[in-house]
């Protein structure tokens, strides 16, 4: 569906809502509770199905067994969140959440295929094979309870340690984080129920933050990142009352745990819309708390080659994700890191003297170490960002058997990858990019050829070490003799 039909149709159905007339009794209106620093989000809606365009056609058949069974059990239940929204919006949900009044045992005791998870927030995991569907009870105010820090704790700066205050539906609707992800559809009667203006706000491109910003920021800094990731993915404009916390708070994200950073980056970079998430986090301050090594490259204008260059990685990545191939976290960080790896290496090689071979290899653990300890990176893919990066120097040797036995590398495909995309944006690798380029497309009866041509023409020894525009080889660059090896004469 083009997305000028998708904004025509939210339009016609916000102005078929809006219509109506005040005593249509499909239309149930209740004052909401606002706090001083609250948006007025106006009256809750509770809209029948010939006033929504959901269909359970649009929902998974897992999702729906989940629904008839918690209202078969006496319970609420809704689905809620992303798969409401996404469904309003002409698009097909990846996931469908569902809230509910039930609670996590009510709920594991009614399906022998939950799972209970968490401590921070207590969630169902309802498991259908692969098919995972999230069940959450309704939230309450957290102030509204005693302070037992089983239930409910918060940090010194804000942040909820520990959530666990169940509540009504009202209230649930209050403590979610944006107005489009706070609307509820009934399989009961088909009802969709908006209670903080989401509708209005579908229609409007814009995503608001429901409560006061920095309270909400604070209490989970994560969802800063989440502000920037749906504006991203949505194409909507964060409103100026949501953003204008977030540069002055983007260094709480220095106090959540490196392994949900690393599970966030992941719903950052490899959902299809990467290049403009990107973006918006350089705007808002917030891709420098998550890679500050990366960031002390960057430049005023955008426009160097590292930054040119994880442009294009991030753009193929896109492209890779909405055609369905195959991305890895493994190479999204080689190329978010690899400016960081050569400008710590030409330090290393200057300061201390070091060959260019050795001052990269102990460039790649320091720049590694010092990034896994804000988001943690699994070893299975720092190992994998270590082997691309090595093959880069292993690429650079085409005589003998060079080639062959790194063609055998496991990682070998991405390392050949990688070497095209640095051809895009650095010098002094057209030659060697090409070479390789008509080597894994020839047959093994042409190679040999083409390694002779290649140590003929001579293996050029800057595409070994990145240089920086202008910068002059060292000395300690050149390729050295090994001193012959001599046989120990035999005892006498």
């Amino acid at each position: 569906m083009k997305r000028c039909t998708i904004f025509s149709q939210i339009a016609n159905f916000c102005r078929k809502v809006l219509g109506k007339e005040e005593g249509d009794e499909s239309v149930t209106t209740q004052e909401p509770v606002h706090t001083a620093t609250q948006r007025s989000a106006g009256p809750r809606r509770t809209l029948s199905r010939d006033q929504h365009p959901i269909s359970r056609k649009e929902i998974s058949e897992n999702a729906l067994k989940v629904l008839y069974r918690l209202n078969k059990g006496g319970y609420d239940a809704y689905l809620v969140g992303g798969g409401v929204r996404d469904i309003l919006l002409g698009k097909t949900p990846k996931d469908f959440d569902i809230a509910t009044n039930a609670t996590p045992e009510q709920i594991k005791a009614l399906f022998s295929n939950c799972r209970l998870i968490g401590r921070r927030f207590r969630l169902a995991h309802i498991v259908f094979g692969r098919d995972v569907i999230e069940v959450a009870t309704f939230r309450g105010h957290h102030h509204q309870v005693n302070n037992s820090r089983h239930v409910s704790a918060q940090s010194d700066e804000g942040m909820l340690l520990r959530d666990n205050v169940y509540g009504t539906i009202e209230e649930d609707a209050e403590r979610r984080d944006f107005t489009v992800n706070a609307l509820y559809y009934s399989a009961k009667d088909f009802t969709l129920h908006d209670f903080e203006g989401g509708i209005d706000d579908l229609a409007e491109r814009k995503l608001e933050l429901i409560g006061d910003p920095e309270t909400r920021y604070r209490e989970d800094p994560v969802r800063m990142l989440r502000a920037v990731r749906f504006a991203a993915k949505l194409d909507m404009q964060i409103s100026p009352r949501s953003a204008a916390p977030i540069k002055e708070l983007a260094s709480l994200l220095q106090d959540i745990p490196a392994a949900r950073l690393f599970e966030e980056t992941l719903k950052l970079f490899l959902a299809g819309d990467g290049l403009a998430t990107y973006k918006l986090l350089r705007e808002y301050g917030l891709f420098q708390q998550l890679f500050p090594q990366v960031a002390t490259l960057f430049t005023p204008h955008g426009n160097s080659p590292f930054e040119q260059f994880i442009e294009h990685a991030l753009t193929d990545t896109d492209t890779r994700v909405r055609e369905d191939k195959r991305v890895t976290p493994a190479f999204l960080y080689a190329a978010l890191l690899w400016g960081s790896v050569e400008a710590r290496a030409r330090v290393l090689e200057n300061e201390s003297g070091l060959p260019w071979h050795d001052a990269f290899m102990l460039a790649i653990n320091e720049v590694l170490d010092a990034q896994v300890r804000i988001i943690a990176v699994p070893r299975r893919f720092t190992t994998d960002v270590r082997d691309i990066w090595a093959l880069q120097q292993r690429l650079t040797r085409r005589q003998g058997r060079h080639p062959e036995r790194a063609m055998e590398h496991p990682k070998f495909r991405a390392a050949f990858d990688f070497l095209l995309l640095r051809n895009r944006v650095e010098r002094g690798l057209g030659e060697l990019a090409g070479w390789w380029e008509r080597y894994v497309e020839s047959n093994p009866d042409v190679r040999p050829q083409l390694q002779r041509e290649a140590t003929r023409g001579g293996d050029r020894p800057q595409a070994d070490k990145p240089q920086a525009d202008g910068e002059k080889r060292s000395s300690n660059s050149r390729n050295r003799r090994r001193p012959r090896r001599r046989k120990p004469k035999a005892a006498e």
